[in-house]
């Protein structure tokens, strides 16, 4: 399965300009453009909290698909927001443990423009 491909074919990633940019070996990355669109503020952009969770799952999503080569449904996942997110954004994730059953990832979503830390997340996924 080519995992890049697989995530840029995904519909609701492709509606939110989600681009996973490397996929391989348990660690993935992805960038997201944030506008006025994205943004729960309507006099300064601001990505509303649901776009940054969208794009640490899907970037988690698919550190765990560089190792099990199949999709993998969310089971949960947890976020902290450190910090609101003004402009372009990114997210870093690696795999902490893949199981026959189930997967966890750590994942950090940063500001673009200067790499500030934005929110840390852990998602678990369906691996079998």
């Amino acid at each position: 399965m080519d995992a890049e491909a697989f995530f840029e074919g995904m519909p609701f990633a492709q509606l939110l300009g989600i681009e996973v940019t490397e996929v391989a070996d348990g660690h993935a990355e992805g960038h997201l453009d944030v506008d006025e669109e994205l943004s729960w503020n309507e006099d300064t952009v601001m990505a509303h909290g649901g776009v940054t969770f969208t794009l640490a799952d899907t970037v988690g999503g698919a550190a765990l698909v560089s190792l099990v080569d199949q999709p993998v449904p969310t089971i949960d996942m947890r976020i902290d927001y450190l910090s609101a997110a003004t402009g372009d954004i990114y997210a870093e994730a690696d795999v902490v443990r893949c199981g026959d059953d189930v997967g966890t990832v750590d994942v950090e979503v940063f500001a673009a423009e200067d790499d500030t830390l934005l929110a840390d997340a852990r998602g678990v996924y369906k691996t079998g």
